[in-house]
């Protein structure tokens, strides 16, 4: 193990979230309910980010960079309605965002994210 790695939510296949250096690599994060539309799908997924970070001692204003998959890049548009009420004023980080087929056919959208610790965390 490397020293001063930590892993978090620790499953067979993956961990949920793991902190190096400062900073924090997440899993991709999908809806927990997928028979939601794009905005509610990506609502869910933002707050299960929101969730990690904190646990983390941080937050989306310092997020390094976010990976946006989507299922139909026909979502875009709304998908970002709902990232715009989120992402920090001032602080919209890198993000790329494709389309992709996601692992199951009901999920609509995949995120990935990468931040700095909080200073003071």
């Amino acid at each position: 193990m490397i020293q001063g790695l930590r892993r978090f939510h620790v499953g067979d296949r993956m961990s949920e979230m793991a902190i190096f250096d400062g900073t924090v690599y997440l899993a991709g994060q999908v809806a927990a309910d997928d028979t939601q539309d794009i905005r509610g799908q990506t609502t869910q997924v933002l707050a299960q980010i929101d969730k990690l970070l904190a646990e983390a001692g941080t937050d989306n204003a310092h997020i390094v960079m976010a990976q946006i998959f989507l299922a139909d890049i026909d979502d875009f548009d709304a998908m970002n309605e709902v990232w715009d009420d989120w992402v920090a004023p001032g602080d919209a980080p890198p993000r790329a965002t494709v389309e992709a087929r996601l692992a199951r056919a009901k999920w609509k959208i995949e995120i990935v994210v990468t931040a700095a610790i909080s200073s003071g965390a």
